[in-house]
């Protein structure tokens, strides 16, 4: 049996880990992260999987998908033994697989090693604004073993027989899952033009189409296999389709070329554009159709960049030029090539282990850089008016911080809407990212009609500048970072 990788490259393939663990480490600090951490805390003590929502009081006991479950409770178990330096840890490691299964996708016969290292580490930087600890980043690792598995399997079918049960844990650890399906879709039909191109004969092509048109029965089938049932089947199509999240949501919009976080996917396309005009042979139909799919998403939202990446580098990585050694300098190389690795991977190794314990030990004080930790101390530490139907007050918070607000002060106080784009909807995202925050006409009509007590803001929005000019409401607490007010007795709605 042939192996991944010859022995005389391991040490390079290490090297390369180690340095992606480092590249790919980030502070527990996306806003998602808590409500992800709540959630699974709910389901690990409860011992059942919410199918309404618990957390909110303009959704409480709407039907809610919590198609994340697998994920969430993978974080809470983490989080709860190991901290936020277990979280830290994990996601980079996850992270960094997806990229070391791309760098093996990037080395035809054993080749070119150096170029496709240095093709993937252009994929990390380009993917880098959609890292950090969050349940996105199962979807790009298992995108990138599907995308090995179907490449592999063009010479060992039997490979293909590990893709179902991928894709059954897949679709119970992220949304993301629709994606399998598509890249699979995507390979059939660029076999299929490679046969009505004349490229491909139809006795080549015919095997290749009826073992993937299984695998996607097989995979389809078992979308039903979750908590959610066969509600599952259409909830990628209701996100992708829903304007509210492009609207209000940063990483569902196109990507910005002019801000410095997108030069490097700038280059990647420069690049691409490159190996597409210089190519010796034309690329075939299935690299193609794939390569066509992921780059309108990727241009169509930013979030979807990754898999970009995943289809595009080995593109790439197959335009660079060999990098194959003088034979008159290989005596002199091999004498210090050992030497050298080791010490590579040692130093690589150690910065790795650095950057985890520097992002560990300055965890809270990105948290308190990024949320409102002392206001949410104050909430939990004063009493405020609470509902009389539902035995807890109504908070309206800034929306990146609904989900710590969530992780903190649930159950006693339920929050208008937070990360949870897809449960509340295009009109209350509206409602609270225009009219609320932006201050738009009827801002006071919403207020009254949910009957909001208590308001959560940075002290800079447009509607805490409201706030502090209405007698209908008391600044009850205030620093640099957040502002809270609350109903005074004369406000009543």
């Amino acid at each position: 049996m042939r192996r991944i990788l010859h022995n005389t490259e391991i040490p390079f393939a290490a090297i390369l880990l180690f340095g992606l663990l480092a590249m790919t480490a980030r502070n527990a600090v996306d806003p998602d992260l808590w409500w992800h951490l709540r959630t699974g805390q709910l389901i690990v003590e409860s011992h059942s999987i919410p199918h309404s929502d618990p957390f909110s009081f303009t959704r409480a006991g709407h039907a809610w998908i919590s198609h994340e479950w697998l994920s969430e409770v993978t974080f809470y178990e983490l989080y709860k033994h190991g901290a936020a330096a277990a979280l830290i840890v994990f996601s980079a490691i996850i992270t960094t697989a997806g990229f070391m299964l791309l760098y093996l996708r990037c080395l035809p016969g054993g080749q070119q090693r150096h170029w496709a290292a240095a093709a993937t580490a252009l994929g990390a930087l380009a993917s880098a604004p959609s890292w950090g600890v969050r349940p996105q980043m199962f979807t790009f690792t298992l995108a990138s073993l599907l995308l090995f598995l179907i490449e592999r399997g063009e010479d060992r079918p039997k490979l293909l027989l590990w893709i179902p049960p991928l894709f059954l844990l897949w679709l119970n650890l992220h949304g993301g899952f629709a994606l399998g399906p598509a890249l699979l879709v995507a390979y059939a039909a660029g076999v299929l033009f490679e046969t009505a191109a004349g490229n491909t004969s139809w006795q080549e092509a015919r095997p290749i189409l009826l073992r993937i048109f299984f695998v996607l029965v097989a995979c389809l089938v078992l979308v039903p296999l979750n908590p959610s049932g066969t509600h599952l089947y259409r909830y990628p199509l209701d996100t992708l389709r829903s304007p509210g999240m492009r609207s209000f949501i940063a990483e569902w919009r196109s990507p910005d070329f002019h801000t410095s976080l997108y030069r490097p996917l700038l280059l990647l396309w420069l690049l691409l554009l490159i190996a597409l005009a210089t190519a010796h042979h034309r690329l075939k139909g299935r690299v193609i159709a794939p390569l066509l799919l992921t780059a309108f998403a990727a241009l169509d939202a930013s979030r979807h960049i990754p898999i970009f990446v995943l289809v595009a580098i080995p593109v790439v990585a197959a335009a660079l030029p060999l990098s194959n050694p003088s034979p008159l300098s290989r005596p002199t190389s091999r004498r210090f090539r050992p030497a050298f690795s080791a010490s590579a991977m040692i130093l690589l190794a150690l910065f790795a282990l650095a950057k985890w314990t520097t992002l560990a030990r300055h965890q809270n004080a990105r948290v308190a850089q990024i949320f409102p930790q002392d206001a949410v101390e104050f909430l939990r530490a004063k009493s405020f008016p609470v509902n009389a139907s539902s035995q807890n007050t109504k908070l309206f918070v800034y929306y990146d911080w609904g989900g710590y607000a969530i992780y903190n002060l649930y159950p006693r106080y339920r929050v208008f809407v937070d990360g949870r784009a897809d449960l509340y909807g295009d009109d209350l995202m509206r409602d609270s990212v225009r009219t609320l925050i932006d201050l738009r006409s009827g801002w006071q009509d919403i207020l009254n009609h949910w009957q909001i007590e208590t308001i959560l803001v940075p002290p800079s929005c447009a509607l805490a500048q409201a706030l502090l000019l209405n007698r209908h409401w008391q600044t009850r607490f205030s620093d640099s970072h957040a502002v809270i007010f609350s109903r005074s007795p004369s406000g009543a709605p």
